[in-house]
This record gives C-alpha cells, sequence and structure tokens, in this order.
C-alpha cells in the first residue's frame, strides 16, 4: 500500500511525461545528433563532426542575427515586464465599463500574428497612416521609412511585438493582483502611503512570481520572434531585421542545410536554457 501510495502521483504525471519525451526532449537530442552532419532532407545524413559549429563561429552573419536576437530581448523585455504591470493595475480599479477595457487590451492577443504583421507592414507604409498622422500633427515633416531603413527596421518590427504582447502579460499581473489581500493597501493607506508608495512596498513584492514568469516567458519569446520578421521585412533590408530564428529557417528551409540549422539552434537552445537559469537565480535572490 505505501509503495502504491508512492507510486501514484507519477501515475498521473506520465502522460504529461511521455508527451513532453516525444515532442520536446527527443526533438532536443535529434538537433544535436543533426548538428554534428550535413544533412539535406534527400540525401543521407553524413557525420562531419564539429565543421558545421567551426563555421558558425566564423560567420559574420551568425554573429550579426545573435546580435539582432540580443537587441530583440533588451528593447522588448524591460517594456513588457513593467509595462504590463500599470495596465494590470488600471484594469483592476473596479470601474464602470472596465471589462471593456481589459478585452481591447486583450484582442490582440487572440489576433493571429500573421493578420497583425500584414496590418502594421500597411500602417509603416511611406504613404501609410502612421507617417500621415505624424505629418498631421506636425511631429515629422518627411516620411520615414519604418520598414526599408536599416537603421529602424528592427526597432519597428519590435513595437509590433511589444504591442501585441501587452494584453497577455496584462492578465498574468492581473491574476496576481487580484490574490493581494486588500487589507494591506488599507493598512498602508492608514499608515499614510501614497498612491506610487503602496505599489512600490506592496504590489511589487507580491507581483515577483508573475513578475518571474513574465521575464522568462517573454525573454524566450524575444530570442525565438520569427512570423513578425517572416511577415514584414524577411530579414531585410541588408539583414539589419534578421534574427537567428530567421536564419536558421532559411537555413533548414530555403537552403536545406539541416545540419548547419540545426547546429544554430542547438546554440539557441543553450542560450535560453542560460537566460531562464539566471533569471531564475536573479529572482529568487531578491526574494530572500
Amino acid at each position: 500500500m505505501k509503495r502504491r501510495k508512492a507510486y501514484t502521483p507519477y501515475l498521473f504525471l506520465l502522460p504529461a511525461l511521455a508527451f513532453m519525451g516525444v515532442f520536446l526532449f527527443y526533438p532536443i537530442v535529434d538537433v544535436f545528433r543533426l548538428s554534428f552532419t550535413n544533412y539535406n532532407m534527400i540525401t543521407e545524413a553524413q557525420f562531419v563532426g564539429l565543421e558545421n559549429y567551426n563555421k558558425l563561429f566564423n560567420e559574420p552573419l551568425f554573429w550579426k542575427t545573435l546580435k539582432n536576437s540580443f537587441i530583440y530581448l533588451i528593447g522588448v523585455v524591460p517594456i513588457l515586464v513593467v509595462a504590463p504591470i500599470f495596465l494590470a493595475i488600471l484594469v483592476n480599479n473596479k470601474l464602470k465599463g472596465i471589462k471593456w477595457f481589459r478585452a481591447a487590451y486583450y484582442i490582440p492577443v487572440v489576433t493571429s500574428m500573421v493578420v497583425v504583421g500584414i496590418m502594421w507592414k500597411w500602417l509603416y507604409q511611406g504613404n501609410g497612416i502612421l507617417n500621415y498622422v505624424l505629418q498631421s500633427l506636425g511631429i515629422i515633416n518627411n516620411q520615414i521609412n519604418w520598414l526599408t531603413d536599416p537603421g529602424i527596421a528592427l526597432f519597428s518590427v519590435m513595437a509590433v511585438t511589444v504591442w501585441k504582447g501587452l494584453g497577455y502579460y496584462m492578465v498574468i499581473y492581473l491574476s496576481g493582483l487580484q490574490s493581494i489581500p486588500q487589507e494591506l493597501y488599507e493598512v498602508s493607506e492608514i499608515d499614510g502611503a501614497s498612491w506610487w508608495q503602496k505599489h512600490i512596498h506592496v504590489t511589487i513584492p507580491l507581483l515577483r512570481p508573475s513578475i518571474m514568469l513574465v521575464t522568462i516567458l517573454s525573454s524566450i519569446a524575444a530570442m525565438k520572434v520569427f512570423t513578425e520578421v517572416y511577415v514584414m521585412t524577411k530579414g531585410g533590408p541588408l539583414n539589419s531585421s534578421k534574427t537567428l530564428v530567421y536564419y536558421i529557417y532559411q537555413m533548414a528551409f530555403e537552403n536545406l542545410n539541416l545540419g548547419y540549422a540545426a547546429a544554430m539552434g542547438f546554440v539557441l537552445f543553450i542560450i535560453i536554457f542560460i537566460l531562464s537559469f539566471f533569471n531564475i537565480k536573479l529572482m529568487d535572490q531578491g526574494s530572500r
């Protein structure tokens, strides 16, 4: 009976573990194996040792796409960690019509990224609505080439990622806010705390688990960004908006160089694993 009780939790976990084993762990191992081969899906894979990795670390385009991915990470994640907190605080108030605001913020989340990318590509056109509004307000004199200027193309795509992700992370924070006892806010008001002090000393510390979750999720999403780039810029102009995942896609499915793409994919996996590990460590230290 004791043995049965000990094994019972693992039996409940078995279906999930089997699913993860087939669709997560096995692909990771197989990608690692393929990274040591020359494989094009037509001929049989040939073992080439560390050739793919040697080529990878000596290729300027790989470092450029990796740099673009880190720029994406640094530019998008802080906004997606901080801004949704204020949105969650706003929609957590019991005001008339607040449910409509919650729905409005969440609509971009449930909209297909392909649709969002096409819509923003239209807005970003030289004669599009965005340039028209900015010129009408006197903010700019000449049209801005949002997606064809190498200096700003990547940042234009980043803005779309932020716009689409705000509502998703807002809901995560909102669920955390609603679990905070209201008595804590009442006590802080009695002690004379201002609105800002209440949220700094009560809301932020108690939202720490949600902040950690949002940081990890947004970091992984930023490093894996693909659809926005594919729909809006195709990595151009001059590879200025090409991210590492988009480059992996090109090598695997356009150039049919799956061994080289697998090597890049495994490097990306290591980077994401390290980022997630340090995020968890930092948040654990901050909660002590």
